[in-house]
């Protein structure tokens, strides 16, 4: 059992995307392609972007700021912070900077990559940090901005990628309502899909070459990563439902990372969910990688279709290849 030491509740959600909204109409303006195209093949409508001059440290922080006031605690509450990301404004880390916006003086901050199972990821982690005592009080933030890394003349992944924040807390309580968890990662097909360094050599002197580039835009091999996840998923959705004592038909909500309604569809299908327990906002965001499962929590908890006590299967898969579920009840 997984449910050792102290508990753990989840008592705030907070989300923030761009202004802007890019329509599918739109997106045939700058590619080859069509809103029929997009839609029937991925169920994505539009996405937001950030401009120029919009931060991923900004709109985290203001995810975070709605997060924190939901849970009624105060920024100096917070012990820790992770933020889940794989496109920090600086290639040291952004947490330590949200930590300096919210006036979180008495947390750590760091950040944690794993692509768009980073939200899951940095549940188990914070979870771990909370169970041994050593926090009381976490923010864990998923966020990103990988427009900043889209090729967009690529119609195979331009047309898949949105931006956006979303937030939660996770505090000690008494009643643990984390119930369990399974995390995996396969290196092998780790060129399925990428953001890579590309070396440029560089002569510093004769005879010493060393490597100064840059990183070049996302590849994906998209039917790879499909059949990798409607495989993997409801396998480590149903492992972390056995660690949990549960079965599919206990879930309240299943909330998957935000990738393509047809992964949506066929995951829900091979665990016997029906639609109506399905939790999608795709089709207004696109794929936020690592924000897209707290952004989806935020908006169903909001608007008060999960409640105090339900039980949500979420789980999370991308690059790496990395892939991961966690079962929690909202709430105290």
């Amino acid at each position: 059992m997984q449910q050792l030491g102290i508990g753990i509740a989840f008592t705030g959600s907070g989300s923030c995307t761009p202004s802007f909204s890019l329509s599918n109409q739109m997106l045939s303006q700058v590619v080859e392609t069509s809103d029929e195209w997009i839609s029937s093949r991925t169920g994505i409508r539009e996405r937001r972007l950030a401009d120029a001059d919009t931060s991923l440290c900004a709109i985290a922080t203001e995810a975070s700021k709605q997060a924190i006031a939901m849970a009624q605690i105060a920024p100096t509450d917070i012990d820790l912070i992770i933020l889940a990301t794989s496109s920090a404004d600086d290639l040291f880390g952004t947490a330590s900077q949200i930590q300096t916006q919210l006036g979180a003086t008495k947390a750590v901050a760091f950040d944690l990559t794993a692509a768009c199972s980073g939200f899951v990821f940095g549940l188990v982690t914070a979870a771990q940090f909370i169970r041994t005592g050593v926090y009381q009080n976490v923010l864990l933030i998923g966020a990103d901005i990988l427009s900043r890394w889209v090729n967009w003349s690529d119609r195979g992944t331009c047309v898949l990628f949105g931006d956006g924040a979303g937030a939660v807390i996770m505090q000690a309580n008494p009643c643990d309502r984390f119930l369990g968890f399974e995390i995996r990662s396969d290196g092998t097909q780790n060129a399925c899909l990428n953001l890579a360094y590309r070396p440029q050599p560089k002569e510093l002197i004769t005879g010493v070459t060393i490597s100064q580039g840059a990183y070049q835009t996302i590849t994906m091999n998209g039917q790879e990563v499909y059949r990798f996840a409607v495989k993997k998923v409801p396998e480590v959705i149903e492992k972390a439902l056995y660690r949990s004592n549960m079965t599919p038909a206990e879930i309240d909500w299943l909330l998957l990372h935000q990738a393509n309604q047809r992964i949506l569809n066929a995951v829900a299908q091979r665990l016997n969910i029906p639609d109506e327990k399905v939790i999608s906002n795709l089709a207004n965001y696109g794929n936020t990688s690592a924000a897209s499962i707290p952004l989806a929590l935020d908006e169903a908890v909001r608007q008060n279709q999960i409640k105090i006590g339900d039980k949500i299967a979420v789980a999370g898969f991308g690059a790496g290849l990395t892939w991961g579920a966690a079962i929690f009840q909202w709430g105290r």
